[in-house]
């Protein structure tokens, strides 16, 4: 009986406050549209910055004097060191022909020789893909006997680095912001219809009905608040999503690619949001005092 009762008045929000009914879902709709639209544009940041940490590689160059036994044998110390996820061996031969490709030139007709030193390419593990890690790695490396020289983009990590801890501390006090703000609006939103109901909770605290009793309704009011909400901030973004992919080009569009769990986590998050608000309202004014005056 006090579940359907709890039920029947959260429903019953609806239709007595209608003014702040509408108010509450629009607030949160805006709220949820925010932190939804920051939320795939932080993630969409990360993937481009993943991107180009996946494009950093180390490349070993290895002494001129080294035999074949040699080259095996630093391959096998290469690949040993921590954070090495694969090494692939470029002769001096393969060296020549990517230095024709990218330059246009045959070096072997230029020098008569071909001073190009054999080397391998080395994959990172994605731990590893950052400035200090990757230095690490460079200094084992350097130390491997028959290793003439280890290359690779410090400056582009280093950069990156930087650029990361800036862009997760904004994100951070961006994201915090935008939730604290969205929880305070709903819960004075929601406040107004506590209010307008200040006589029906006096007479229910009169006659003794708990306190979980007379909040119940509107913690549940919170939530039908919060679904609505959410259902309407992930359709909003998924137009919004649909419209932006028209209008940029196909290697564009999987930057604005959002899976279908995204939506159902706008609307998870709507519900409990509207819990929240109403909770701390609920919490906050639903007291002696408020009830009594």
């Amino acid at each position: 009986m006090t579940i359907f009762y709890s039920f029947r008045e959260g429903f019953s929000g609806f239709k007595r406050a209608r003014l702040s009914s509408v108010i509450t879902i629009f607030t949160m709709t805006i709220s949820l549209l925010l932190l939804g639209l920051f939320a795939i544009i932080y993630r969409n940041t990360n993937s481009i910055i993943q991107s180009f940490r996946d494009k950093v590689e180390m490349e070993v160059f290895i002494a001129s004097e080294a035999d074949s036994a040699s080259t095996e044998k630093i391959r096998s110390a290469v690949t040993d060191v921590p954070g090495v996820l694969s090494a692939s061996y470029i002769s001096k031969e393969d060296a020549a022909k990517i230095f024709k490709k990218e330059f246009g030139e045959d070096i072997n007709s230029v020098l008569d020789f071909n001073p190009l030193p054999a080397s391998f390419k080395l994959r990172l593990e994605n731990d590893y893909k950052n400035s200090d890690s990757a230095k690490t790695v460079y200094t084992a490396l350097s130390q491997i006997e028959g290793v003439d020289d280890v290359v690779y983009r410090k400056t582009l990590l280093e950069i990156l680095d930087r650029r990361v801890k800036i862009f997760i501390g904004a994100s951070a006090a961006i994201g915090l912001t935008l939730l604290i703000a969205a929880i305070f609006l709903v819960s004075n939103t929601i406040r107004l219809t506590i209010y307008a109901k200040r006589k029906m909770i006096t007479t229910m605290k009169l006659v003794g009905a708990t306190r979980g009793f007379i909040r119940m309704p509107f913690l549940i009011e919170g939530m039908l608040h919060g679904l609505i909400g959410g259902g309407l901030s992930a359709g909003l973004i998924w137009t919004i999503i649909y419209l932006a992919k028209t209008f940029v080009s196909a290697e564009l569009s999987e930057f604005f690619t959002v899976e279908y769990y995204f939506y159902a986590t706008m609307v998870c998050s709507g519900i409990i949001l509207g819990l929240l608000g109403s909770g701390w309202s609920v919490k906050r004014f639903i007291s002696e005092n408020i009830v009594l005056n």
